[in-house]
């Protein structure tokens, strides 16, 4: 208890579809300044900033080719500087993306690491010879990379490959040697100088990498996605808890690990257990996986698997709780907007409001991604030329034209698991490009925007936006945000195949949290306590029914 981060509630801005302030079609740094006022409206306290480093954009900023520059995409230092004190002035925290993994190909380290085998930023990354196999050249090992492909890339100009788990301009650095580690100190200092209030570590369970060994990973596949051949290794803990010892412990800050996957809980309080000295808490992807939306056939209707989905909250809230500290959230930018992966289109307010309840009622730290507040939905898209995720342009041009996949199939299945659908433009008014700009945006604004925005949505009591303001309040500044903060969380009734129930009790105060995770009407038998109080409620009730609407949720106080 007492530390700040504990009782904050956090809001993602992926800055370069957020506001644009000089119409050059990208959103940018003023942007952030001149929505300040609106984030106070929503009532968050804190804000994570995905990059802004300057960077040649491969991946939209998670490619930095200098840490201590900011982008001219999106403003300068000063900027930066006025975003700070202002966010601050209005009791609004910063967090930053710090990316640890990889640089830009583009960054001097590299430039100098390429130009030969003895230069002495050669061991800033991970280089290794071709092996030869019938005579043909081929990579080092067999590994995967997360955007298809191998996870090596072939440089000419010293005959070897160096590792890249992302994107071939995005080289790995080697954690390795510690005149890299000590580069990072230095950055992280740099920027905790500035005033910010931490960061948000991209990649963070990569860092280490094992000996360079094929995988063996039954798959038909020519590289194997064998994700644990670099991911959440042993020392990758022993590199955190130098950076805590060396900078992160010197300062008031939070630090957010980003570990992905379908991450085990062990794997967690090995980031987050206080006695170790790493991470405050960590982000994990287990929740985004619980419905048939990545292989559904055309035309089926998404469907939540409500039992895995339970099990996944349970697994997280009691597996942390008393031991670590727990982030919570529905999506960041590498996932499908809430709206589309678990709501429902003939229930859109209500089962968008119900996602809400679910999800921030729960223990640990809260953020919203920029849009979600108002119930923005993926795009649709039709063909390659709407998607700017480089990972998505690799997979065409290995199925598509390498290997002869019919181009509008390729388009149907990525569609739902793009990267792209959270990073449309924020949709402030009806206005053309939806008031985020002036100019054609960097990318595909969603067609619905029309209904779909801030503007409309402020004067609306009963809308999404005004719906998720209540709950930032209630969270925040209600008498009830002690025992939502910190109170034990239980799951009940788990074996129910539509409900979600949990209760959170801190001291003698108790609230109730019931969900209809479904688009059937559910009756509900009688509560086995005593109701005090309906805390909020997405459909109008003055009392508890006896059956439960279309995701239909309410948190009660109870005794």
């Amino acid at each position: 208890m007492g530390k700040w981060w504990k009782k904050a509630f956090g809001y993602q801005i992926y800055i370069r579809s957020f506001k644009d302030s000089n119409n050059d079609g990208i959103g940018d740094i003023r942007g952030i300044i001149e929505k300040l006022d609106y984030l106070s409206y929503l009532g968050i306290n804190l804000i994570w900033i995905c990059p802004f480093f300057k960077s040649p954009m491969d991946d939209n900023g998670y490619d930095v080719s200098d840490f201590y520059n900011v982008s001219s995409d999106y403003g300068t230092m000063n900027d930066i500087q006025e975003l700070i004190v202002k966010a601050h002035q209005k009791k609004i925290k910063i967090i930053i993306d710090l990316i640890l993994n990889q640089t830009s190909d583009e960054h001097l380290w590299f430039q100098e690491s390429r130009k030969s085998k003895d230069n002495p930023y050669r061991d800033y990354y991970i280089w290794a010879p071709p092996r030869y196999i019938n005579g043909q050249r081929v990579e080092p090992t067999n590994w995967a990379s997360f955007f298809g492909g191998s996870c090596w890339e072939y440089d000419q100009q010293t005959n070897e490959y160096y590792m890249k788990i992302f994107s071939r301009k995005m080289p790995d650095l080697n954690w390795k040697n510690p005149r890299v580690r000590d580069e990072i100190v230095k950055m992280t200092d740099y920027w905790l100088s500035m005033g910010i209030d931490g960061f948000r570590l991209d990649a963070v369970a990569h860092l280490g990498k094992s000996d360079l060994m094929d995988s063996t990973y039954q798959t038909q596949e020519r590289y194997k996605p064998e994700w644990e051949k670099y991911s959440n290794l042993p020392i990758v803990h022993d590199y955190l808890q130098e950076l805590n010892q060396k900078v992160f412990s010197k300062y008031d800050i939070v630090t957010i690990g980003e570990v992905g996957g379908r991450a085990l809980v062990e794997d967690a309080l090995r980031y987050v257990s206080p006695k170790r000295r790493e991470l405050n808490m960590v982000f994990n992807f287990d929740h985004n996986w619980c419905n048939n939306g990545w292989n559904r056939k055309k035309g089926e209707k998404l469907k939540i698997d409500v039992q895995a989905m339970k099990d996944i909250f349970e697994k997280w809230q009691t597996g942390l709780q008393g031991k670590g500290w727990n982030a919570i959230y529905w999506l960041n930018h590498d996932q499908p907007r809430v709206a589309s992966h678990y709501g429902d289109r003939d229930y859109f307010h209500e089962s968008a409001k119900m996602l809400a309840v679910c999800m921030y009622f729960m223990w640990g730290t809260p953020f919203i991604y920029n849009g979600e507040e108002i119930g923005m939905t993926n795009p649709e898209f039709k063909s390659i030329v709407d998607f700017k995720d480089v990972s998505i342009h690799n997979q065409y041009r290995i199925n598509v034209i390498e290997n002869k996949q019919d181009p509008t199939d390729f388009i149907n299945y990525v569609s739902y698991s793009t990267r792209d659908n959270a990073r449309t433009i924020m949709q402030w008014s009806n206005d053309e490009y939806a008031g985020f700009s002036n100019d054609k945006p960097w990318n595909m604004v969603n067609d619905n925007y029309r209904i779909i925005n801030v503007k409309d949505e402020i004067v609306d009591k009963d809308s999404i936006l005004n719906f998720y303001r209540k709950i930032v309040d209630i969270r925040l500044n209600s008498k009830y945000n002690n025992v939502i903060a910190y109170g034990k969380y239980q799951q009940l009734k788990k074996e129910h195949q539509q409900l979600y129930f949990y209760l959170r009790q801190y001291r003698t105060k108790k609230i109730l949290v019931i969900c209809n995770l479904t688009n059937e009407n559910v009756k509900i038998d009688e509560l086995e306590y005593k109701i005090i109080n309906i805390i909020i409620s997405n459909y109008e009730r003055k009392e508890i029914p006896q059956e439960f609407a279309p995701y239909e949720a309410i948190v009660l106080e109870v005794e």
